[in-house]
Order: C-alpha cells, then sequence, then structure tokens
C-alpha cells in the first residue's frame, strides 16, 4: 500500500516518524519548507520553497499532485483544514484514496473518507495502535459492530458483482430483514457477526434486501441486492496456435453469459504443458490476474471427460484439453487427493468457437470446491504478555489490529477483546488443544487470511510458536506462502521477575511440569540437573486438579538438594485481576497454594529476600 504523509509543522513531522518506522508501507512525505532554506530532513519532501521552482507552492498543490498516486492520505492537521483541501478531489468511494487524520498531539486518529472499501477504518486503527491514540471510526457498521457489506468478501478473495450497495448497507444500517444466498465459497464470513443479528436468521420472504453469494448473475428481485462472487471457476483452454487474446476473451465472455456464470467468479486458467509461450493466453490471464494451471498430456489423459476427442488424442496425445484441464485444475484447488473420484463438477462442457482471422478456441469450466484466493496470507505468533494491555507490545498491538482472525484460548481471547473490533473473526479452543489451534491457523493462513495466534507470556515459551512452526515444517512450507512473524511478550517468568525485584540476576532456568507433551522422566532429570546446577528456577504449569503428583515430586528433589531456608515465591495471575503473590520458602511452601495460573520461582543459594523482594546478587563485588 502506498500511502501519503502531509505534516505541515516540525512537531508533525516528529509524530510522524513513529509511524514511518512502524508501519511498513510505501511513504510520499510532504512538509512546509523551512523559512531560512535548510533542507528538510529524508524523506521528505517541502512545498512552498522558492529555490526549488518545480516543487509545490502549496499545501493544496501538494495534496492534489500526489492525490492520484496513492492508496491513502494521513494528515496531522486540524480536521477542518482537510476537509478543506480534499474536498476539490473527491469523486467516490471507489476511487478515493482512504483520508486518516491525526491532531499534532496524538491523541486521536480520525478515519475522515473512505472508511470500508478505501481502507481508511483500518489504517486509523494501525495509526492508533502505533501512537497509542484513540481509533474515532464514524461508519454505521462501527457502531453496530458487525462487518461493512462492501468488504465483507474481501479476507477471503472474494470479488464485488453488480447490485444497490448503498441499498443494502442502509437496510442493515436500520436493522432490517437482509437475506443471505450463498451457493458457493466459505461460510467463515458468518463467524464475524454477532450471532443474534438478523442477517444470519432472516428467511428471503421476509427480507427487504439480499446478499448474493455465488458464481452466477442470478436476476436481482425487486429488493436491492447485491453480489459477491467467490472465485470458484477454473476455465479450461485448448486453442489454435496464435488465436488472439481479443478472441478468446470474447469468447469466455460469451459463454459465461451463455451460462449465467460471473466474469467475477473466474479463479483461472488451465491448458496444456505446449501452451506456455501462447501469447493470446499469456495475455488474457495477465489482464484480469488470473493464474494459469498447465498440465501434462499424460495427466489430462487420466481425467474422465464427457467428450473425449480421437483428434485430439492424435494430436497432442490426450483426448480431452478444456474438460480435462478445467476438472483438474479445479480438482488440484479443492485439495483432493484423488482428482479422478473429487469434489469439482464440470458446469459447462466444451464448447468451440471460430473465427477466420483471430483464430479457434475450446473452452470448458469447472466448479471447484473451495474457492481461489490471490492474497499469500500472514501468521503473527503473538505473546500477548501477563494480561494486563499496558505490558503488551506496539506490535503485538499493531498486529492485533490488523488480524482478520484471532485464534486462542478463551481467557486469553478475553484478555486481548478491548483490543479487537467488529469484523474479525475469533476462535476459541480449549486449553488442551493446542495442536487443533496450531492446524486450524495454518489451514487459514494457506487460505490466504491474516491470522494471530495468542499465547499468554511470550509465544516462544511454552507458546504457540514452536507447535506452528513444527506443522509448517512437516507440511513442507517454503517459509513464503503464508508469511510469518513471532511476536515476542513479557513471560510469566519476567513478570514474576518484575514484581519481584531482582532474582534473576545470575542464570537461571525455566522447567513445565506439564508431562502432556513431554514425558515426566524428562522432566524429572531436568528438575534434578537443575536443583544440583544451583539456578533460579521458575516452574511453568506446576500443578492442576488432574496433575497433582508432578508437582509434590519435584518439590522433594529440590528440597533434597537445596536448604529448607531458600526463598521461594508463589506468583498467581500476575498483571491480572485477582494477582497474588506469596513469599515463603523451600521447607515452608504449601502445595495447595499453587495452581495453573500460578508460577513458582525458587531462589539458588545466593538469592535472599528483602521485605517484600527477592533480590539475587549479580556477581559484582560491592
Amino acid at each position: 500500500m502506498k500511502l501519503a504523509l502531509f505534516a505541515s509543522t516540525p512537531r508533525g513531522r516528529r509524530l510522524a516518524q513513529a509511524l514511518l518506522s512502524l508501519l511498513p508501507e510505501e511513504w510520499i512525505c510532504w512538509s512546509k519548507a523551512n523559512p531560512q532554506g535548510e533542507p528538510l530532513p529524508w524523506p521528505w519532501q517541502a512545498y512552498g520553497d522558492p529555490s526549488h521552482p518545480t516543487a509545490p507552492r502549496s499545501l493544496a498543490a501538494a495534496v492534489a499532485q500526489t492525490w492520484p498516486q496513492v492508496q491513502g492520505c494521513l494528515f496531522i492537521l486540524p480536521v477542518g483544514s482537510v476537509v478543506r483541501l480534499i474536498a476539490p478531489l473527491l469523486q467516490d468511494k471507489y476511487r478515493d484514496p482512504a483520508v486518516v487524520v491525526v491532531d499534532e498531539s496524538g491523541r486521536w486518529a480520525i478515519s475522515l473518507c473512505g472508511g470500508h472499501v478505501g481502507g481508511a477504518d483500518a489504517l486509523a486503527r494501525q495509526v492508533a495502535a502505533a501512537l497509542g491514540a484513540e481509533p474515532i471510526l464514524t461508519s454505521a457498521s462501527e457502531g453496530l459492530g458487525i462487518p461493512p457489506v462492501d468488504v465483507l468478501g474481501h479476507p477471503y478473495g472474494w470479488r464485488r458483482g453488480s447490485g444497490d450497495w448503498n441499498g443494502v448497507a442502509a437496510a442493515l444500517t436500520r436493522g432490517e430483514p437482509v437475506a443471505v444466498e450463498q451457493t458457493c465459497g466459505t461460510q467463515l464470513w458468518r463467524r464475524a457477526w454477532p450471532a443474534d443479528h438478523p442477517l444470519l436468521t432472516t428467511a428471503p420472504d421476509q427480507a427487504v434486501a439480499q446478499i448474493r453469494i455465488g458464481e452466477y448473475t442470478t436476476p436481482c428481485p425487486h429488493i436491492p441486492t447485491v453480489h459477491w462472487h467467490p472465485r470458484v471457476l477454473w476455465v479450461g483452454v485448448g486453442c489454435e496456435r496464435g488465436t488472439s487474446r481479443a478472441w478468446l476473451e470474447g469468447s469466455l465472455r460469451r459463454l459465461l453469459q451463455n451460462q449465467g456464470l460471473a466474469l467475477e467468479a473466474v479463479a483461472g486458467l488451465a491448458t496444456l504443458e505446449l501452451k506456455r509461450d501462447e501469447a493470446g493466453l499469456l495475455e488474457l490471464a495477465q489482464a484480469h490476474g488470473w493464474p494459469i494451471q498447465f498440465f501434462s498430456a499424460a495427466a489430462l489423459a487420466g481425467i474422465p471427460v464427457p467428450h473425449p476427442s480421437e483428434a485430439v488424442r492424435q494430436a497432442v496425445g490426450t483426448p480431452s484439453v478444456a474438460e480435462a484441464a478445467a476438472l483438474l485444475a479445479a480438482q488440484r484447488w479443492s485439495g483432493e487427493d484423488n482428482p479422478a473420484q473429487g469434489r469439482a463438477t464440470l458446469v459447462c462442457p466444451k464448447q468451440i468457437f471460430t473465427s477466420e482471422s483471430e483464430g479457434a478456441c475450446t473452452l470448458a469450466i469447472a466448479r471447484a470446491a473451495r474457492e481461489y484466493s490471490p492474497r499469500a496470507g500472514h501468521l503473527w505468533l503473538i505473546g500477548i504478555g501477563p494480561g494486563d494491555p499496558a505490558q503488551l507490545t506496539l506490535a503485538a498491538r499493531l498486529a492485533l489490529a490488523q488480524a482478520e482472525v484471532v485464534i486462542g484460548y478463551q481467557l486469553y481471547l478475553d484478555l486481548v477483546a478491548p483490543l479487537l473490533h467488529p469484523g474479525q473473526i475469533c476462535e476459541a479452543f480449549p486449553i488442551t488443544q493446542e495442536v487443533q489451534r496450531a492446524q486450524r491457523a495454518i489451514a487459514l493462513a494457506q487460505q490466504g487470511l491474516q491470522v494471530a495466534v495468542i499465547s499468554s507470556g511470550d509465544a516462544g515459551i511454552y507458546g504457540m510458536a514452536g507447535l506452528v512452526l513444527e506443522y509448517l515444517a512437516r507440511s513442507g512450507w517454503d517459509g513464503i506462502r503464508p508469511s510469518l512473524e513471532v511476536l515476542p511478550g513479557i513471560s510469566a517468568l519476567q513478570a514474576a521477575a518484575a514484581r519481584l525485584g531482582a532474582p534473576l540476576m545470575q542464570d537461571f532456568c525455566a522447567i513445565s511440569l506439564s508431562d502432556r507433551l513431554t514425558p515426566w522422566p524428562a522432566i524429572e532429570q531436568r528438575l534434578q540437573a537443575a536443583a544440583q546446577a544451583d539456578f533460579v528456577v521458575a516452574l511453568y504449569n506446576p500443578r492442576s486438579r488432574q496433575r497433582l503428583d508432578p508437582f509434590l515430586k519435584a518439590l522433594q528433589i529440590f528440597r533434597r538438594a537445596r536448604p529448607t531456608h531458600t526463598p521461594v515465591a508463589v506468583a498467581r495471575n500476575l498483571y491480572r485481576p485477582g494477582e497474588a503473590i506469596h513469599l515463603t520458602t523451600l521447607g515452608e511452601l504449601d502445595p495447595e497454594q499453587v495452581d495453573m495460573f500460578t508460577l513458582v520461582l525458587i531462589g539458588s543459594s545466593q538469592t535472599f529476600r528483602y521485605g517484600s523482594r527477592l533480590i539475587t546478587p549479580r556477581g559484582y563485588r560491592l
């Protein structure tokens, strides 16, 4: 996304610097020229500079020059000034860039123009997260807590079709019954809507408006209707050498129109390997952003089709190109292990289109069971820290603002709920289903979604980062699609140390007592080694209702290896409601004070208690 940033004053530029470093966008930056003539610091360009006659002479000129070049404009200016600057440039919400305004004190990030389609609401959330500001979003859908209908399909790679978008949006805003008719594509979008919303329960005969999701271009009824088209159609193409792009495209449009199918529902093209250099075919795919799947004659020959041709087999080695390629492409995209018995269906058998001057082509269309999305998908593996939003990192806040799906244990979702927004899908899993969480997150990211997987503390310390990366590696992940970031958080060990003072000033270790993923003999061996090595030791997952023995055995190991007066801290629900820290000794520690929400910190021989603090000397001679 290419953005423009306008800040007229040095104060505004200082505020903007945080955004330039935190938001990974391509920026065009404008500010007023210095009165003394000194150049502005990089990357700022100056307007109103008499020494550069080609530079814009005013802020209005700079805005007008930049407006058609960017997808978004961020102004650090008064709202009234911005309104007057952009008013002459506005056309409609489908062409105008997003406009966000921030006050110079950095308290507010206002989505002024292009909230839904332009992306101003999303940009305002990111800017607010980066600055610690409050996002000001005034769209009706935001107030109702529902996704905007005009961006409903974007996360899934759907394409917008025709319809009365304003009419349907108005009906939703008024809370009137809006029906949904869906023939293909994921149902995941329903998870972003409140369960009691009329949209999910309205019968067609009760509706005052309608949303149609599918591959067909059905006539609109006498109520406001809009169309979203999941990309499920794969077009098989066979053609003479040299067939023009114009003839291919015209033929395809005629075929789609005759079948009542939407061009927007086309996922891509499929053909014979011999056509890799077919110019007209390549130009058609490039013009529409369609991928092309190329198949060998042997692969196509193995696909049963309704209209095989002996003449085609003799010419290219397979009895079918168009029908077989369409089916095979749809089957492979659907992820079917056995293409010959897959769920893909041939919705349009082959048809031949000929032109004496432009060539000839054969077209067939198959529908995949799963829609194609050109989006690469992204995974954020986020450590949310101990639970207090004040302890959440800025990078984590930015990721949560951008995520389309947030996955985690219900308690963790509750902790970050104030940072989430309407339209995001939240999927909660029980505390014992970490593997399922990882697999679900990967599957959604592979579909092109932006997925945040949250762990308490740090995602890389007894968190979800290991499982997600392990399953990606097992699946043959190329390290690129989906892309992935691990965002660190404050671990329970660090949170406890901060509350206690300075217990980790020498070598320390952490050991989880949960034997769900690690066999107990391995845990016991580590406990004995750590106890003998005189580490400060943090015990994670010490005790649950079903797991009582591991903590008692660990306590016995440390009591045999260390003096009974060794300081111990029992820290529960750190930085959350109900926080409790109890200082005791190894000999007096009561196991009944310990549960799964507790971290037990056992001091070394050097650790001592001072009031409510634990201190492990750093080692310097004082």
